[in-house]
């Protein structure tokens, strides 16, 4: 097979970014780039009027331990899921990878939420009032809400999906 009937040629406004899409994509880039520093500079702001300077290292720990929480725990643990399903070799369409996604990132960052707490928990409080509940089985709620909330989202997507296709088949 040559080269020109294995690949369907592709315009060249198309190839180049030059067609109203790529415009469109260059626009809504130059807007996110804008709103993100609009951001930036709203949150230097409110950090310089609102936060004392002396808990600036406090602050950095905590960022760190964001970044750090983001990349060693919800990027795997994403990433996982999406080579554990992808490898299933069923096929499931990108929104649905993407709905798991979600279901697995909420509940991951509940979890990073609750965690310390439980922990905290265990090791016991001077006063009783400050950690008055159960969080372990609150967490495991929680977590059985984000999934059925998850499967019901799939299953709702497919269900859709399947009469769209019905329709145009039909």
């Amino acid at each position: 097979m040559t080269r020109s009937s294995a690949v369907p040629a592709v315009p060249s406004s198309a190839a180049s970014g030059s067609g109203a899409s790529g415009r469109g994509v260059r626009v809504a880039r130059a807007v996110l780039v804008v709103v993100g520093v609009a951001l930036i500079g709203l949150g230097g702001w409110v950090l310089t009027e609102t936060v004392s300077p002396t808990r600036y290292g406090g602050l950095l720990v905590w960022l760190i331990g964001a970044v750090i929480a983001h990349d060693a725990v919800i990027a795997p643990v994403v990433a996982g899921i999406a080579l554990i399903v992808g490898r299933t070799g069923r096929r499931i369409s990108p929104t649905v990878l993407a709905i798991l996604q979600v279901g697995i990132v909420l509940g991951v960052v509940l979890s990073l939420v609750v965690v310390p707490e439980i922990i905290s928990k265990a090791r016991g409080t001077k006063n009783d009032t400050v950690l008055p509940f159960d969080y372990g089985t609150r967490l495991a709620v929680a977590w059985l809400v984000v999934a059925v909330l998850t499967a019901l989202a799939v299953v709702v997507w497919t269900v859709l999906a399947r009469r769209r296709e019905a329709r145009r088949t039909a």
